[in-house]
């Protein structure tokens, strides 16, 4: 049995299935600033993220007959968006490097006691200085909702290294915000 999704935007979708240039705006219009900010925090790079978010649309309504609603269109043009900004660091260097996959990284268990309430921006910028491949797991995991093993698919990793890079971008981050706040 097919599970089929009900999206809520589905006579939009099907004015874009007809090549419909008002509905491709208006779809554009409602996922444009979600998606930007997936590829920002994906990419770090403003001007970069516009770029790999113009070519994501492009894509999606090129293969728009090819959604099947089953998911939502905003989980299905997530997909695109995400593949299309890894894709794009891929090009632009390596992600990260594999690490020996018989040593399984534990997660941070303890939690510091960091007593300071920090600013939703300070954190943003934090999060920007972090090198590419903890970002970008770091994205994934905790602000797109992946799990290690859809991580590890997406980037041609292996799950140990995917869960790796988050620990270690979890304690660079916690560096990265102390210095801002005894230096900054």
């Amino acid at each position: 049995m097919e599970i089929s999704y009900k999206n809520k935007h589905a006579d939009i979708i099907d004015r874009c299935v007809g090549g419909d240039q008002k509905a491709y705006y208006e779809i554009y219009k409602l996922y444009s600033k979600a998606m930007f900010n997936i590829c920002f925090r994906i990419l770090g790079v403003q001007e970069l993220a516009e770029d790999v978010l113009q070519e994501a649309f492009v894509s999606a309504f090129q293969n728009i007959k090819s959604y099947r609603g089953k998911a939502s269109f905003g989980a299905w043009l997530k997909k695109i968006v995400v593949n299309r900004a890894v894709s794009h660091l891929r090009k632009q260097h390596p992600v990260m490097v594999e690490l020996d996959d018989r040593v399984e990284p534990k997660e941070d268990e303890k939690t510091d006691d960091l007593d300071l309430i920090f600013k939703v921006e300070m954190i943003r910028e934090a999060i920007q200085k972090l090198p590419n491949g903890f970002r970008v797991v770091f994205s994934l995991y905790l602000l797109e909702g992946y799990d290690h093993k859809e991580i590890s698919e997406i980037l041609g990793i292996s799950e140990s290294t995917s869960k790796s890079q988050y620990n270690r971008a979890k304690k660079k981050l916690k560096d990265i915000l102390r210095e801002e706040v005894y230096y900054g």
